[in-house]
């Protein structure tokens, strides 16, 4: 059976059923129909519950299921008495008709509305990208009525967004023709890489988010003093946008937990995480959340370590490193066509993957954490061995969990072990680097201590950008946001497993002053994907009745 036959299959509750469970009432509701809500109900700080943060090792074609263990596992915690909420990330459309398909999870561990939840959902990240090119308008109306603020049309810094994958938008012309205004080169970001979502992501309230969009660095002067949204009196306008995007989303899952689904920044070019509001409302109403990281650890976990964490204060109870493993063997070297068949050869090669992720929870940020082992049929009772006997010897456990076929009750031995892991001390916990380092020693943390590089090198127009960054208020306590492939812990996809002696090449910086943090471009990372060369678009059917096939 499918993924989408299993979510038909399933009656869903009316949402103000689910929300009752941790306690939220009807008048803290904005209803969607019967399935989806929007929360109005505030954070309290002075009451959160335990926070689990679930993330993976490098991705694979062979699949980790990260958001599969995260569904479940709150289930499973449900299933042993623990009022639990997950507090998850929004789907981009991007990867849906891209490559990747659906991000609801799968099998018996899916939230639901799942072909809402992966298209339109609520409207968010239309909010986000009206927002953001409501702002490029008013810059290139700025340019066209006189240019007062004697904006340098070729500094530019702000640019369009659309949250699709579309690799022809990485480099257009604006005004092209049009009489009287200033032609220019510009380029589009895809909406979950944009500074307006990682703004909505980070942001307290409507006061604090109008006060980062006015932050916003839109261009430089022809003096070379930036140019803020403030300065085109934008901030109120994108505010009105963006204030129902603002409020976290509710749905459920299979198995009847409530999730808050909220916010989407991408972890390998963005922040990757859900907002801080939906984990802090979760943490409020529920004794457990379960939230998840995006990607490989060492960009998901690491941003929601040295970003979130240290913006929110908040600091996970417990991690867990999701693997599996045909993406062990794939990391190993194996035939990606031989994933099925016993490879204890592969899958020895593969395990450094899995023991350095493992190694950066427990030694650079000092948290407890577990070993899932998300479950597939042709797993053999030697490969399970050896990856328990492996991740054992570093005094952590690994627990097999089977969420795919069975859901919350594939994850009752793990929900335990998180359950006995959240009573432990998590004070230890340290940041890879301090507010006080440079921008330079931040990002060379990062690829030391985490990636596992030797060296970080900057090329020039990351220097130049370095000297630029540097004469803004305020840079030095920003934290880095470094874009790099997630498929190796090197800035080359192409190298798995966990190698040593590389080098990291650091070719540009870029500014995100209103959500206050740097981004590192490493390697060849783009910050517009581009459609693989058969999309999942293609694919995808509807009939007369509105049944849709293909969304995964």
């Amino acid at each position: 059976m499918t993924d989408i036959e299993i979510a038909r299959k399933v009656k869903l509750k009316p949402i103000e059923k689910i929300a009752s469970k941790i306690g939220l009432g009807k008048n803290q509701l904005e209803l969607y129909g019967n399935y989806k809500a929007k929360i109005s109900a505030k954070p309290d700080l002075t009451k959160q519950g335990k926070m689990i943060l679930v993330t993976a090792i490098n991705p694979t074609a062979a699949g980790e299921g990260k958001t599969t263990v995260s569904i479940g596992l709150a289930d499973g915690l449900n299933l042993l008495g623990k009022k639990t909420c997950l507090a998850l990330r929004e789907p981009s459309l991007g990867p849906v008709f891209g490559i990747k398909g659906g991000a609801t999870g799968g099998g018996y561990s899916q939230i639901l509305p799942m072909e809402d939840i992966n298209l339109h959902f609520t409207g968010d990240f239309h909010a986000i990208t009206s927002a953001n090119n409501l702002l490029c308008s008013l810059i290139d109306n700025s340019l066209f009525f006189g240019n007062p603020l004697n904006i340098d049309e070729n500094r530019i810094v702000f640019n369009r967004t659309l949250d699709l994958n579309d690799r022809a938008l990485r480099g257009v012309n604006v005004s092209d023709g049009v009489p009287n205004a200033v032609e220019r080169k510009d380029k589009f970001n895809i909406t979950a890489a944009c500074e307006v979502m990682a703004i909505l992501t980070l942001a307290n309230d409507l006061d604090d988010l109008k006060k980062r969009c006015g932050d916003i660095i839109v261009a430089y002067n022809k003096e070379g003093a930036p140019v803020y949204c403030r300065d085109l009196h934008g901030e109120d306008a994108m505010t009105i946008l963006l204030k129902d995007a603002l409020k976290p989303n509710l749905v459920q899952t299979i198995g009847g937990t409530p999730a808050i689904v909220h916010c989407g920044p991408f972890a390998n070019i963005a922040h990757g995480c859900n907002s801080i509001q939906a984990t802090r409302l979760a943490m409020t109403f529920a004794d457990y959340t379960v939230t998840e990281a995006g990607f490989g650890a060492d960009l998901g976990a690491e941003k929601f370590l040295d970003v979130k964490c240290r913006v929110s204060g908040l600091v996970p109870n417990a991690v867990v490193m999701v693997a599996t493993i045909r993406a062990l063997k794939l990391n190993g070297g194996a035939d990606k066509t031989q994933l099925q068949h016993e490879d204890l050869e592969a899958l020895k090669k593969g395990l450094p993957n899995l023991l350095k992720h493992v190694d950066n929870i427990i030694n650079v940020y000092h948290l407890p954490c577990v070993v899932a082992i998300n479950q597939f049929t042709s797993d053999t009772k030697a490969e399970i061995a050896m990856v328990k006997e492996a991740v054992e010897q570093t005094g952590v456990q690994a627990i097999l969990a089977n969420v795919w076929g069975k859901g919350g009750k594939g994850t009752l031995e793990l929900a335990q072990a998180v359950a006995d892991l959240c009573e432990k001390d998590n004070s230890a916990f340290t940041f890879a680097y301090e507010d006080t380092a440079s921008v330079k020693e931040k990002i060379e943390a990062v690829c030391q201590k985490v990636y596992g590089a030797k060296d970080v090198v900057f090329l020039e127009k990351a220097e130049e950008s370095l000297k630029l960054i540097q004469k803004l208020p305020d840079h030095q306590n920003y934290p880095v946001v470094i874009a790099k492939t997630q498929y190796s812990l090197t800035d080359d996809q192409t190298v798995l497993g966990a190698p040593k002696g590389f080098t990291i090449t650091i070719r540009d910086l870029e500014i995100r002053n209103g959500a206050k943090f740097i981004v590192a471009l490493a390697g060849k990372m783009l910050l517009m994907p581009g459609l693989s060369r058969v999309p999942n678009a293609v694919n995808m059917t509807i009939d007369n009745d509105g049944t849709i096939d293909g969304l995964y």
